[in-house]
């Protein structure tokens, strides 16, 4: 159990919504503006987490050299925004258990931040879409701060926003950017086993435990 907790910060992609697919669309309609053939759909889905710079960047090295990423990548990088906002949230569906934790959250009167690397229009736009946006009284997205996870900066603010020391927080998340940051700002780490985790097993992650699911989190967590 976790005792003495007021607040709970909770990562979108892979935690919340499987994105993989709307990620995975708009990923390919970049690499066709520019003349590239489609990504795998499992390479572009372990390479989730690090924010949209790293995920294009990674994706335009399956084909090209630095030199010619450093050219190509503002371009690549616009058009697969401009993509993203078309696809996200088409393809995304809630995982289980998603609801059912963050009502148990609420009931025990925990206060919810979202903190993820995508950037923030995006994080609002699907959160909305996907009916998730009560829940939240804080959002940061990968540009909301100067620094992204898995710095502990954005993990800091949200536990200022939330009015609750680190100590108090309970952060959940399937990837090891989620509980580096979380660690980093003092805060206590549960992780899920089935979002992306850049490809590695979440059993590799250092946490305060792997729960099933957000209700199995909940119903560990006591204030």
């Amino acid at each position: 159990m976790l005792e003495h907790i007021k607040a709970v910060i909770i990562d979108l992609d892979g935690t919340l919504l499987d994105t993989a697919a709307d990620i995975h669309a708009a990923i390919n309609h970049m690499r066709a503006d520019l003349g590239l053939a489609p990504a795998d759909a499992g390479f572009v889905r372990d390479s989730i987490g690090k924010g949209t710079e790293a995920l294009v960047r990674k994706v335009l090295a399956i084909d090209l050299d630095a030199d010619a990423i450093s050219a190509r990548f503002e371009g690549a990088h616009t058009a697969y925004l401009r993509h993203y906002a078309r696809t996200n949230g088409e393809f995304a569906t809630l995982y289980p258990g998603v609801i059912d934790g963050l009502e148990a959250m609420k009931a025990k009167d925990l206060r919810l931040a979202c903190v993820t690397n995508k950037p923030y229009s995006l994080a609002k736009d699907l959160l909305k879409k996907t009916g998730l946006s009560s829940y939240f009284e804080v959002v940061y997205g990968g540009d909301s701060l100067s620094k992204k996870k898995p710095h502990p900066l954005p993990m800091q603010k949200a536990c200022e926003a939330l009015d609750a020391s680190p100590e108090q927080t309970v952060a959940i998340g399937d990837s090891s950017n989620d509980a580096e940051a979380a660690r980093a700002a003092g805060c206590r780490v549960l992780t899920v086993p089935y979002g992306y985790n850049h490809g590695q097993p979440v059993q590799e992650i250092e946490s305060d435990g792997i729960v099933e699911t957000l209700l199995h989190a909940a119903n560990l967590i006591q204030n």
